[in-house]
């Protein structure tokens, strides 16, 4: 089932099946550890956490972009992936230019270390952006 709008956090929280509630309940713990002070939003129905600009965002395979399911579990982006060192190869670019990620199927597969230092690493790069007015 395709969700409408979402009002709040809890009615997507509430959606989503166990499989992907427990990924993504990590996911937020881990940004809301390394970004205490970012603003968390949904946005195109998801959380993003923003800064001065959107950081990262967490999206459920369930939460559709478009009318079909294109990837398993859930998937965790950066918006501005493209400046990201990256030298562990450990995001995924597809074809996009700026949005980066890593989808996550089980509990087992987040690395928490890794993505930690991913987040400060996003959170260093957005350090050096003006808020927008």
């Amino acid at each position: 089932m395709k969700p409408s709008k979402f009002r709040n956090l809890n009615d997507f929280l509430d959606f989503l099946p166990e499989s992907e509630l427990e990924i993504v309940l990590v996911l937020r713990e881990l940004v809301i550890e390394c970004m205490p002070m970012a603003k968390e939003k949904l946005s195109y129905n998801v959380p993003y956490f923003k800064l001065n600009k959107n950081v990262c965002f967490i999206w459920p395979a369930s939460v559709l972009w478009g009318n079909k399911p294109s990837y398993s579990g859930v998937r965790f982006g950066f918006t501005q992936g493209y400046l990201l060192k990256d030298e562990l190869n450990y995001l995924d670019k597809g074809t996009r230019k700026q949005v980066y990620w890593r989808d996550f199927i089980s509990l087992e597969e987040i690395d928490s270390i890794v993505l930690k230092s991913y987040l400060f690493e996003a959170i260093q790069i957005d350090s050096q952006t003006k808020k927008n007015t």
